[in-house]
């Protein structure tokens, strides 16, 4: 396929962004509706201007408590893979434990966590790092146990041991798997760090996250601060992203074949 011409990557985004800020304000005017219920872009924007600071405070309260749980989940998510992906016997023993603990809804251990984590930070923590660890693991066992078969008769055809064979020719092959595994996580840690402060969190000494805010925002009915804050949320989630995006370029733009010369 070829790829898109580079002015392409930047307008498009662009253009489709003006058609649905048309359409938004299409919606807003023909159904004749009040700021309270959809506010206006423009808004929005006064509304984060006005309460800028708060969100500020806010956002850096989120993101500490989301960066420890995405660091918590990409260390202890690699380390649990290494454990599947290296036994049969421990994927299928411990697999299933895994996949039940992600469908549980994080809302049932919310008390569990209060009383084991504590409110707060170590609660938020903890929450981020039950949402964002499943992708890891997923992503990075498959990457383990899809090495080339080739590759893997060769290793073993020299006489390699296990320990060899995992970390010379499967790590690097799941490498890709790890990266887009961070990339999932990266967006969901956010999420659950602002699902954590809304649960468990508290504001003492004027220390609220973005959770925080979005309770205070919907109890006063400030509509227009309400998108302001998931407004900023979403920019918070775009600075994740952004950094596994950097790291997967780095690691990757050498050997891997989705940086060929080619394909820029």
């Amino acid at each position: 396929m070829k790829p898109l011409a580079g002015w392409k990557i930047w307008l498009l985004p662009v253009l489709s962004g003006v058609v649905f800020f048309a359409l938004w304000y299409g919606v807003r005017v023909i159904a004749g509706l009040e700021s309270w219920i959809l506010p206006a872009p423009h808004e929005i924007a006064a509304a984060a201007w006005a309460e800028r600071l708060r969100l500020w405070r806010a956002v850096g309260s989120t993101a500490v408590g989301a960066l420890a749980g995405f660091g918590l989940a990409a260390s202890l998510g690699f380390l649990m893979a290494l454990l599947l992906g290296a036994s049969r016997s421990w994927r299928a023993s411990l697999y299933p434990w895994l996949l039940v603990l992600q469908m549980t809804p994080v809302i049932v251990l919310a008390p569990v966590i209060v009383l084991w984590a504590g409110p707060g930070m170590p609660g938020i923590i903890t929450i981020t790092w039950l949402i964002s660890f499943f992708p890891i693991v997923a992503n990075v066992t498959q990457g383990l146990i899809s090495a080339d078969m080739n590759h893997v008769a060769l290793f073993r055809m020299c006489n390699a041991s296990r320990w060899q064979e995992m970390w010379l020719l499967r790590v690097p092959a799941a490498m890709p798997y790890y990266l887009a595994g961070l990339r999932i996580a990266a967006t969901l840690a956010p999420i659950g760090a602002i699902f954590g402060e809304y649960m468990v969190g508290n504001a003492s000494g004027g220390s609220g996250g973005l959770g925080f805010l979005v309770y205070s925002y919907n109890t006063q009915i400030k509509i227009p601060a309400l998108f302001a804050t998931a407004l900023t949320s979403c920019l918070l989630g775009f600075v994740f992203v952004a950094a596994v995006t950097i790291l997967n370029w780095a690691v990757l733009r050498k050997w891997h074949d989705s940086f060929e010369p080619n394909d820029h």
